[in-house]
């Protein structure tokens, strides 16, 4: 049997460790995806303020596949086709434009597609030109460059006029998770540009705006601590601004509804997310408005027993709820579970089974600052709030969970060991 999973992210990377330890002797499986390796990514605002080097944090797929007994191979899909069962994968291009691998095809028995979200701008002018995303990791790479690039800037400007109040100033659209955590790791960041020699500059030269288009920030977690994230953002001198609607964006700056205009020299969109926009031409599938493959209970598509769908890329709507599974780490954690399961019972010819999405709360990490969530969701029919250090602890345990998923119990918890030297011995910010 050949199982090919498309999307190297969080759930497809768990799914096929799963799949490749379990079948891989027998059956064929074999991980797709457009990059060579794999980072996780909440940790994505990390990397783009230069708290985190995601060299020391990534995942080879090449020697990661070989170790877990699936193959890996380098490339984008673009497109399918269900009567052939193949999919599409487009030309292997250099950095010169000179094709290395010509557009070619991967037969399948079962497919899994996990290709993830992207950020939605939804279509606002000016978004896609000027504003940086953080969808990968060579987007929070070039977001890092373009700051590290402004931060010179000013300190050299300080340099030469002392009293001068040249500041960087950046702009957010966006306060959920991603917006709320970048803004913070962005004070941190600036606090250790101090020690690595750029003269003058601190955290009083970083000028954050957060725009918002909803009545409040983080509206996934209890309006108490997204209150107190709010409080927490403002302390360190964030520009929190609610019920803003972003009506364009130029070269200099956001404009708003309200005929404001936010200068800035860096701006991000961090606003809603929305499935891969080739997911719409997939020979026939059902898709939402939103760029979703909607789904059965059992993961499958509605229009496709052979294709499973899970992660942010699915909209999976389970009997007696009113919305789709939101788009989570959690969810895409669970569905890997759920899709590694009923792959077997498909090959022994068993029923499959139902998707449940247990929610277990969320947690917004505020840099070294604070943390702030709600744990336990449906499992106690209820939230329970948690701040400090146990908020901490809980937020740092998620990326533990994951990398024991994927390296396996004795790896799993020598890198985590490992993490934690290295964090003390490697420098605090990465500045190439």
């Amino acid at each position: 049997m050949k199982i090919v999973v498309v999307g190297g992210g969080a759930g497809g990377l768990e799914l096929v460790t799963r799949l490749g330890a379990r079948h891989g002797r027998r059956h064929e499986v074999t991980l797709v995806d457009r990059n060579p390796t794999h980072i996780w990514k909440p940790l994505l605002h990390e990397v783009a303020a230069g708290s985190l080097d995601a060299n020391l944090d990534e995942v080879g797929y090449r020697s990661h596949g070989h170790r877990w007994g699936y193959r890996y191979f380098m490339g984008t899909v673009e497109g399918l086709d269900r009567a052939q069962r193949e999919v599409i994968v487009a030309p292997l291009v250099d950095e010169a434009g000179c094709e290395l691998i010509g557009r070619h095809r991967i037969g399948y028995d079962t497919l899994v597609l996990a290709v993830g979200s992207e950020t939605n701008d939804y279509g606002t002018p000016g978004a896609a030109q000027h504003c940086l995303f953080l969808d990968s990791r060579a987007q929070a790479d070039r977001f890092r460059h373009q700051l590290l690039n402004h931060c010179l800037r000013v300190s050299r400007q300080l340099s030469a006029q002392p009293e001068a109040q040249s500041v960087v100033r950046i702009a957010i659209v966006g306060a959920g998770a991603t917006g709320v955590e970048l803004a913070a790791e962005l004070y941190n960041a600036a606090a250790a540009l101090r020690d690595v020699g750029l003269e003058g500059f601190d955290e009083r030269r970083l000028k954050v705006t957060v725009i918002e288009a909803g009545p409040r920030i983080l509206p996934a977690l209890p309006e108490r601590l997204a209150q107190a994230a709010r409080e927490e953002l403002e302390a360190l001198g964030v520009d929190v601004r609610t019920g803003v609607q972003v009506t364009a964006v130029t070269a200099d700056g956001i404009e708003t509804r309200s005929r404001e205009r936010v200068a800035a020299d860096l701006k991000v969109w961090a606003a809603g997310v929305r499935g891969p926009a080739w997911l719409k031409q997939l020979d026939g599938l059902e898709v939402t408005a939103n760029g979703q493959l909607v789904v059965l209970p059992t993961l499958q598509a509605t229009r496709d027993e052979r294709l499973f769908v899970l992660g942010d890329c699915s909209s999976c709507t389970l009997p007696g709820a009113s919305r789709p599974v939101p788009p989570r780490a959690q969810a895409a954690h669970q569905m890997a579970d759920t899709v590694a399961v009923n792959i077997g019972r498909l090959m022994a010819g068993r029923p499959l089974v139902s998707y449940e999405y247990r929610d277990y709360g969320s947690l917004v990490s505020l840099s070294r600052y604070s943390t702030v969530g709600s744990l336990m969701g449906n499992l106690i029919g209820g939230r329970m709030a948690v701040e400090g250090r146990l908020a901490r602890f809980v937020y740092m345990s998620l990326y533990r969970m994951h990398l024991l998923a994927i390296h396996g119990w004795l790896k799993g918890w020598a890198l985590i060991l490992v993490g934690h030297v290295s964090r003390i011995l490697r420098p605090r910010l990465k500045l190439h």
